[in-house]
């Protein structure tokens, strides 16, 4: 089964999606048949303008609103409900109404979309912003979640503390391991990927990161 992880719709901004893209994902969708569809929970400029990265949203009750009819948007035009992944984040917004947990599972109430729960995201931002990785991890509701990713990442070092920066240039961290490990003892086996698209080893460690994931897996489910 494929599954498609589109990163260009933008459905945070506030101009809206640009429906061009959405009508080039859905003849994809039709040609392919995907098991699973996923965008992130973001904004990329606005809907003519695109910057090559995935900028967090403010999580207040009116981009709550308007995320949420930006993806009824992408499900209608695929005929298909969609999973969204939380972000990495580097700053948090002032005035925000809701935590992130809390901004996610209004959304997926609202829209009826699933959760792709990135486990690096969770720990690049949590490490960034001081909130409870485990915490985050523990709230997450499995019945929402379609697929997990993992991923490494870099860190610089600042007088203000280390900033994790989510490149997926390196291994998965032994701390997301730990939150994986965490999440799929509680809610079973789930689709998992190995995101790695800079700095490319070879094969075999590639490899040897998703047995690592397959491992996990075939224990949970012995």
């Amino acid at each position: 089964p494929l599954s498609f992880h589109s990163v260009g719709l933008s459905l945070g901004s506030a101009d809206g999606l640009n429906e061009y893209d959405l009508d080039r994902l859905a003849i994809l969708c039709d040609r392919y048949q995907p098991a699973s569809v996923s965008d992130h929970l973001s904004f990329s400029g606005n809907a003519h303008n695109r910057f090559a990265d995935l900028l967090p949203v403010p999580y207040t009750l009116a981009s709550l609103e308007h995320f949420a009819r930006e993806i009824d948007k992408v499900q209608d035009r695929l005929k298909r409900s969609i999973l969204i992944e939380n972000p990495s984040r580097y700053l948090d917004y002032r005035g925000n109404d809701l935590t992130e947990v809390e901004f996610i599972e209004c959304l997926l109430r609202k829209t009826g979309c699933g959760l792709l729960l990135d486990i690096n995201n969770v720990e690049v931002s949590a490490t960034n912003l001081g909130f409870s990785a485990e915490a985050y991890i523990d709230a997450i509701d499995p019945h929402y979640v379609g697929e997990i990713h993992l991923a490494g990442h870099s860190v610089e070092l600042h007088d203000s503390g280390p900033l994790l920066i989510d490149d997926h240039g390196s291994r998965v961290t032994q701390a997301s391991w730990n939150l994986y490990r965490r999440f799929i003892e509680r809610a079973g086996p789930m689709p998992t990927l190995i995101e790695w698209d800079t700095d490319i080893p070879e094969l075999e460690e590639l490899m040897a990161e998703a047995g690592k994931a397959a491992e996990m897996l075939r224990e949970r489910c012995d």
